[in-house]
């Protein structure tokens, strides 16, 4: 337990963790509550100066962390960012985009766009982490999905259709690898607090009616998803598999 009365997973220590979009938001939260569980941890994100900053700040402060500056739309260079940081105990898959378009504006261009980003990152990554953690006798893949996957708001279309794509995905790579001892477990977190939702979604009166639906009156925190990510990931959450846990403040 930590100083907060936070769960410590032994499991953790020392594991090799790699994580996508790590560099801001939900991302880095993931990032940071590996590093306090002393996991080795490894992110990569397009935010350069943000990802430079996040693992320098954190390296200073115990365990090193390693930040990859890459772009996940360019499947090689994710391939052999995961292929030269394992073998992984740990992947999390959380990289995405929620930028808002009108349905009757979906291009082929635009929807294309959106799924390379918010998509096709979780299958190169995934792949390539999957012989190492075979090899290994195991480990752990944690996909991040959301909310909008079960109900939909306005406006995120190709966005809702990647998300609902990955929990598909999470079922499948969940059964094709669980006998190679390889768990596969989604998190659909609801609305979260981020600095970019913040800047560009959470008006006052968003955040009210948000507040209103919620069963506990509130937004979540990116820490709050961080520490459920941390337990799917560790050996107390060994039987479980192939399942989307919601993180949403119980938004009814």
């Amino acid at each position: 337990m930590d100083a907060k009365g936070h769960a410590t997973y032994p499991s953790l220590k020392g594991r090799a963790v790699f994580v996508t979009g790590g560099a801001t938001g939900i991302g880095a939260a993931i990032v940071e509550g590996f590093h306090a569980q002393g996991s080795a941890v490894t992110f990569v994100d397009i935010a350069e100066a943000d990802g430079a900053a996040l693992a320098a700040r954190l390296s200073a402060a115990g365990t090193p962390v390693r930040f990859i500056a890459c772009d996940v739309t360019d499947a090689a260079a994710l391939d052999g960012a995961v292929r030269a940081s394992g073998p992984l105990g740990v992947l999390v898959n959380n990289v995405a985009n929620d930028q808002r378009h009108e349905a009757a504006s979906l291009t082929p261009e635009r929807w294309r766009a959106s799924l390379a980003v918010n998509l096709d990152p979780v299958v190169a990554a995934s792949t390539a982490a999957y012989p190492g953690m075979k090899a290994a006798g195991g480990g752990a893949i944690i996909n991040l999905s959301s909310l909008n996957a079960l109900w939909s708001e306005p406006n995120l279309a190709a966005y809702v259709a990647s998300k609902a794509a990955i929990l598909g995905l999470t079922k499948a790579f969940a059964r094709d690898w669980g006998r190679d001892g390889i768990r596969v477990n989604a998190v659909s977190p609801g609305w979260v607090e981020t600095e970019r939702q913040r800047r560009l979604w959470m008006s006052p009166e968003a955040v009210a009616d948000w507040n209103r639906t919620a069963a506990l009156g509130r937004l979540v925190q990116p820490d709050e998803v961080a520490r459920l990510v941390l337990f799917l990931a560790s050996a107390d959450s060994g039987a479980i598999t192939g399942q989307n846990h919601v993180v949403d403040a119980g938004w009814l």
